[in-house]
């Protein structure tokens, strides 16, 4: 299966979503942060995301007879390549990219959920900018923020960090 297949499919896509900022996760934590997706099918996908190496065995235990494995997201292979990406036709990226939004509407969801929301205490946020800028400039923005993002990718959970999602969309203007 190619890795535009493999990553863009809307439930494997959620699936890896819900192991960023370096997760380990059991299938039973899975199962409770996807609660619409059938258990069946959560499982199939995590199979076909293991046996592609998207994601990793990192643990396993008994219990009530069965095993239970924990995963851990490999993520330089959670990534399309840009040759495959140039492949996907416009409607395949429109599935794609209506997956993403409806997993980030699903997060917020959940967020607001929780009550009480409080953006500004939460560091919650989303706006959208105009910019005018070449493309080189542009370029420039892109390697600026993957700088700043990768810094901060190699941070683990404890001294009081919580894991944040963090989104980004670029698109073009409607002049260009």
């Amino acid at each position: 299966m190619n890795s535009v297949d493999l990553l863009l499919h809307p439930v494997r896509l959620r699936v890896v979503q819900a192991f960023l900022g370096d997760r380990t996760l059991t299938t039973g934590e899975l199962r409770a942060a996807l609660p619409d997706v059938p258990v069946a099918s959560l499982y199939r996908h995590v199979g076909v995301l293991a046996d592609a190496g998207v994601l990793q065995v990192v643990g396993e235990r008994k219990v009530r007879g069965a095993a239970e494995r924990s995963y851990r997201l490999v993520l330089e292979a959670a990534n399309v390549p840009a040759d495959d990406l140039a492949a996907v036709s416009a409607e395949d990226h429109r599935r794609a990219f209506t997956a993403f939004v409806a997993s980030l509407l699903a997060d917020f969801d959940r967020y607001l959920d929780r009550g009480e929301p409080d953006l500004a205490r939460d560091g919650v946020g989303y706006r959208q900018v105009g910019l005018w800028v070449t493309d080189e400039e542009f370029g420039e923005l892109l390697a600026d923020l993957r700088t700043v993002l990768q810094q901060r990718l190699a941070n683990r959970p404890g001294d009081g960090r919580r894991r944040r999602l963090v989104g980004l969309v670029n698109l073009p203007g409607d002049d260009g």
